[in-house]
């Protein structure tokens, strides 16, 4: 069992599966073709991410180094969470960008969304960390693999 300690942006709790991407997370791409279908649950829809690409992403725990592409990425991550098809979790080893936290913030004011989000987990973590692994995340931004 090995244990990773971040910043806590929004707390909470969370036991489940881990979804890995060991590249920037291109939002509109990723979240796009889902959102505009009035799905269910989101899967990847980002070729260019082999990691993610056609894993769903819903109610799991999404980790990954930043989020990157266009300027919608912080609006595209308050539509998901609007329509309850959101991860559980994000989970940064590097510091949020700017575009997830404005993305957060209206996430958790404008939806009142329960998502959780750590960052600062260093790069070990995303070394470390395996694709659907399971893991639990405590509200102090202990993220523990299992």
């Amino acid at each position: 069992m090995k244990e990773f300690k971040g910043r806590v942006l929004a707390e909470g709790k969370y036991k489940g599966k881990a979804v890995v991407s060991h590249n920037g997370v291109n939002t509109l791409a990723t979240f796009q073709s889902s959102v505009l279908a009035g799905k269910k649950k989101v899967v990847c829809s980002d070729q260019n991410n082999p990691d993610l690409y056609g894993k769903n992403l819903t109610g799991v725990a999404l980790c990954l180094p930043q989020t990157i592409g266009s300027t919608t990425g912080g609006m595209v991550l308050q539509v998901v969470c609007s329509m309850k098809i959101n991860p559980s979790c994000l989970l940064f080893s590097e510091s949020i960008d700017s575009l997830a936290a404005a993305g957060v913030v209206l996430s958790k004011v404008w939806e009142d969304s329960n998502i959780i989000v750590i960052d600062r987990l260093g790069k070990q973590f995303l070394d470390t960390i395996k694709q659907d692994q399971e893991i639990e995340v405590k509200e102090d931004g202990t993220v523990v693999l299992l």
